[in-house]
């Protein structure tokens, strides 16, 4: 269950990285262009609307992707399937740039455009490693068991009640019927009565 989840999670990844990734990434390339060969011409960038929204994009698209990541308990199928994607698109675009560039949906749109210009300057295949690395480590893909906590008697709440203590049995019934049994009163004019073999004691 846990990893079909991952298969889930990796189409919203797939579709994230296409859509605002690619979005984002055109943004920072045809927003600073249209000043000057620096952005900004070499100021500030904080009023550049275009800039902002390009940068608030690829954050989203960066959290996602590290949450999915590092998540101990997502599968590393959530973040590995749409990195193999990328580096498999990267391979095509290395063998046959036509081939790479012709199954890229929605060229006629931003995100088509940015997604070809990440795959142009190889930012498909960086990110394209970065998510496969949860593929090779092997905790990743067991489920984590939940520890047991151990309190004593209170973790097996019917073991005392399965194992009644009996009260006129064993040594502690004995010893607890020896010490409580009410002692006969001595009485002094006893003929019965013994005495100790030391006398009584001399105070004088």
């Amino acid at each position: 269950m846990r990893h079909l989840l991952g298969v889930v999670l990796a189409i919203v990844l797939a579709a994230t990285v296409f859509f605002a990734g690619s979005w984002g990434y055109l943004k920072l390339l045809i927003g600073p262009a249209k000043l000057s060969a620096l952005p900004a011409g070499g100021g500030s960038l904080l009023h550049d609307r275009a800039v902002l929204e390009g940068f608030g994009a690829l954050l989203v698209v960066g959290l996602v992707a590290g949450i999915l990541m590092a998540g101990p308990r997502i599968s590393p199928l959530a973040s590995g399937l749409p990195g193999l994607v990328l580096l498999a698109w990267t391979g095509l675009y290395l063998a046959s740039v036509r081939r790479a560039v012709q199954y890229i949906p929605l060229k006629n749109r931003a995100y088509g455009t940015g997604f070809e210009a990440m795959l142009f300057d190889g930012v498909l295949a960086l990110a394209g490693l970065a998510m496969i690395i949860p593929l090779f480590v092997p905790s990743r893909w067991r489920r984590t068991a939940r520890p047991v906590a151990y309190a004593g008697s209170a973790a097996y709440p019917d073991q005392q009640s399965s194992q009644p203590m009996t009260s006129d049995s064993g040594l502690l019934s004995d010893w607890t019927q020896t010490q409580t049994r009410p002692q006969r009163p001595v009485d002094p004019n006893d003929p019965g009565r013994t005495q100790a073999p030391w006398g009584p004691a001399d105070y004088s």
